[in-house]
């Protein structure tokens, strides 16, 4: 991994970059972001420059031999520490040994997903991925060790906050006072969870979730959709680069035709069409369901944009933006307002499930009647 194959974030790059070119690099980061974002990433790039064997100013070569092995995640002086579990159909001497094998390809492939994409690569099924206190142990010992080849030996947690108190407190020595050239990067998608004894001796290295520009050029380049999804998918995704991917393969729901539509319904006052449209909400899963809601909040949030006329902040562009700019016209800013606030209740309730359709027939309502009243005012049509 180098910080080439990241798309953005020059901000925290160059930080990492300078720290390491002025010889302050501490012994132990936490590279703290939501899910989705790219804290592993950073981690795994950082890791690679550290050891470079031809470091370039603002990047790893990708050609030594360090960096090939650290591309492939076997470099032996690169050690992984991730929440595991009991793999099913394997042998007890061999588990260590697979789930290694399993967490290589799911970093390799999988950067930016979450635990609960890592439980169900592995099969665990109900049971909950840890960190255990027999691995924090093991961290002690596989840490005593000289390094083999490389500048620093290089310890990744994944996911910290998997250990319990135990295993927390059994690595809090080394952690603060490491052997030389060992160094400590702890992946967080929730550090509050963390006991403050770990954060206190960290420095933190805080990762941002990703920009909309960012998801757009990220789905576009490595060919997961056309520009033109990648712009819709966006805004679902809010930032989260392993839900921006998911949503790009969905090939059944477009929910910006699907809310377009049921807001023009709404302003036509078609009221049986309504109703019948609710019964087709009711057919698509929950997950869809939340998906076409939370569209239709970032839809009305472009809208509120153009209202308050500070288009430096709008996020989509082609057809979403058309929309925006005539749906602008319809509606004030604070109409706009009352409708997001019942998408959210809709939203809400429906995350707890209640019944869709009659969530989604009472908001479909509302919003007919509060767009009637403003359309005395305002004549503009959608």
């Amino acid at each position: 991994m180098r910080f080439a194959d990241i798309i953005g974030f020059d901000d925290v790059k160059s930080a990492l970059l300078q720290a390491i070119q002025q010889g302050h690099v501490a012994h132990a980061q936490l590279f703290a972001g939501n899910e989705g974002s790219p804290n592993l990433a950073l981690a795994l790039a950082y890791a690679t420059y550290l050891n470079c064997e031809d470091r370039q100013p603002d990047d790893s070569c990708g050609r030594c031999p360090s960096c090939v092995k650290f591309n492939h995640l076997v470099h032996p002086d690169l050690h992984f520490v991730f929440p595991s579990a009991t793999l099913k159909g394997v042998e007890k001497d061999r588990q260590a040994a697979e789930i290694t094998k399993r967490w290589r390809e799911f970093a390799k492939t999988h950067l930016y997903d979450c635990l609960s994409d890592w439980s169900e690569f592995i099969g665990s099924d109900n049971r909950q991925p840890n960190i255990s206190v027999e691995e924090s142990r093991n961290i002690v010992r596989s840490l005593s060790l000289k390094a083999f080849e490389a500048e620093y030996k290089i310890l990744l947690m994944w996911l910290p906050e998997c250990m319990n108190i135990q295993s927390a407190n059994a690595i809090l020595k080394i952690l603060e006072e490491p052997p030389a050239k060992t160094l400590f990067l702890l992946v967080s998608h929730n550090p509050e969870k963390l006991l403050i004894t770990i954060l206190s001796r960290t420095q933190m290295v805080r990762i941002r979730p990703f920009e909309m520009d960012e998801l757009v050029a990220y789905l576009v380049q490595h060919q997961w959709c056309d520009e033109t999804k990648a712009q819709l998918v966006a805004p679902l995704a809010e930032g989260n680069l392993s839900k921006a991917l998911q949503l790009s393969q969905e090939k059944s729901n477009n929910y910006h035709a699907m809310v377009t539509q049921w807001l023009r319904l709404c302003y036509g006052r078609k009221f049986q069409e309504l109703v019948d449209y609710t019964e087709e909400f009711q057919k698509l899963g929950r997950e869809a369901q939340k998906s076409f809601l939370h569209y239709g909040l970032a839809l009305l949030r472009e809208v509120f944009i153009q209202q308050l006329a500070a288009e430096g902040l709008q996020r989509v562009g082609g057809e979403a933006l058309d929309f925006a700019q005539k749906f602008s016209r319809t509606l004030g800013p604070s109409e706009t307002e009352q409708v997001s606030k019942w998408l959210n209740e809709a939203y809400y309730h429906i995350e707890r499930n209640a019944n869709p359709k009659i969530v989604m027939l009472d908001t479909s309502l509302q919003i007919s009647h509060l767009m009637f009243q403003a359309r005395q005012e305002n004549k503009e049509s959608v």
